[in-house]
């Protein structure tokens, strides 16, 4: 197979090259999110393990695009966030599966192969805990959009307007749009409210 990975850690790229290459798969590699499509259209691919967070761009928003032009294009998620936070959305924006950094080589290569045979890929404890989410009905953060998750984690963080709106390159007025949205899904009155939840929680 031939792999792209795409993530904007240059070790992470190379430890990711010397996984893969356990099972002789070619790779490829891409250091921004806003390479990504440009690799795509340039040669084909089996899989793409794309890191969710990007200094440019989203990882999860680059789903969209990726789904419109290559619909039948498997993509792994790769982060170092907890999976409560992120496999969800991953998922629903088009992921085929969603891993995380610390998991062992092995674990990669059986993702990398589940998804390139065309299946769904998560650990067995996402799966528990989905189980358990669809007992008791969704947490607050999982109501939330992509943006608006990565919001509320720098507010979580005890971030500015101004410093929310440095780090995902927004205005601070867009920012204020979007804490109103995250307070109406999420039933919270404030942001003292997100941050007892965040701790509480594990998501900061």
């Amino acid at each position: 197979m031939t792999i792209l990975i795409a993530d904007d850690h240059g070790i992470v790229r190379r430890g990711l090259q010397q996984i893969v290459a356990l099972r002789g798969w070619n790779v490829v590699e891409a250091a921004r999110a806003n390479d990504v499509l440009p690799a795509l259209r340039r040669e084909p691919f089996d899989v793409v393990v794309l890191d969710v967070s990007f200094p440019d761009r989203s990882g999860i928003d680059l789903l969209a695009p990726m789904r419109a032009e290559f619909p039948s294009l498997p993509v792994l998620m790769l982060s170092n966030h907890a999976e409560r936070q992120y496999a969800v959305h991953s998922l629903r924006a088009g992921a085929s599966g969603y891993i995380q950094k610390d998991a062992p080589p092995e674990e990669l290569l059986a993702a990398i192969e589940r998804v390139a045979a065309g299946r769904r890929y998560i650990s067995e404890a996402l799966g528990e805990q989905l189980a358990g989410e669809l007992l008791r009905g969704s947490a607050p953060h999982e109501r939330l959009s992509p943006r608006e998750l990565e919001v509320f984690r720098l507010i979580a963080q005890g971030k500015t307007a101004t410093e929310v709106g440095g780090a995902l390159h927004i205005s601070v007025k867009t920012v204020s749009t979007y804490r109103a949205r995250i307070l109406e899904k999420s039933g919270f009155r404030s942001n003292a409210d997100i941050i007892a939840y965040a701790i509480r929680n594990g998501i900061v």
